[in-house]
């Protein structure tokens, strides 16, 4: 026991990692369901859980509704025999609850983690335009996009009546 307490004591200057996160690494204690770094990147991982959720409970209906409409066999009267509602609703939660299960892994696995905090950190320092500059911004582009749409719409017109006037269009633009 006293080896293992001396090699975790000289892992910091092996790995070359600061002290204070190769600490935090080697001592990390808890059971099965602890958070990694509880307090960092609080919001990232937020997102990252609702997105997670989102697409699990999207993936579970998805499974649902296929099994619900699927047939295994006709019956004696040659009506097409369904899945009972109720091993479809469990099929469903039971897929909803691993992807949750695995979501809750992945986002606790501790380079994941990191990932995330990291994320967190630089998000912070983005300077975002101010509501003015956006305003000014979003009308530089909407009065571009007018322009060039009525551009290409006359260079079209142009070319359908050129091209009717050539005789590769039997009718014009407009006819």
């Amino acid at each position: 026991m006293a080896d293992e307490d001396e090699e975790r004591d000289e892992l910091p200057e092996k790995s070359g990692a600061p002290a204070a996160v190769a600490t935090e690494r080697t001592t990390r204690k808890g059971g099965f369901f602890t958070i990694y770094k509880r307090g960092q990147g609080y919001w990232t991982r937020m997102g990252t859980a609702l997105a997670a959720a989102l697409i699990s409970i999207l993936f579970a209906q998805f499974v649902y509704n296929q099994m619900r409409n699927m047939s295994y066999g006709k019956n004696a009267a040659q009506q097409p025999l369904y899945i009972p509602v109720q091993i479809c609703v469990g099929v469903g939660l039971g897929i909803l609850f691993v992807f949750m299960f695995i979501a809750w892994r992945l986002m606790n696995k501790p380079s994941h983690v990191d990932f995330l905090i990291a994320t967190d950190s630089e998000m912070k320092k983005v300077n975002w335009t101010t509501r003015k500059e956006l305003i000014g911004s979003t009308k530089v582009v909407i009065v571009f996009v007018i322009l060039i749409s009525a551009i290409l719409f006359l260079l079209d017109v142009l070319f359908g009546y050129f091209f009717q006037l050539i005789r590769v269009l039997e009718f014009g633009p407009f006819q």
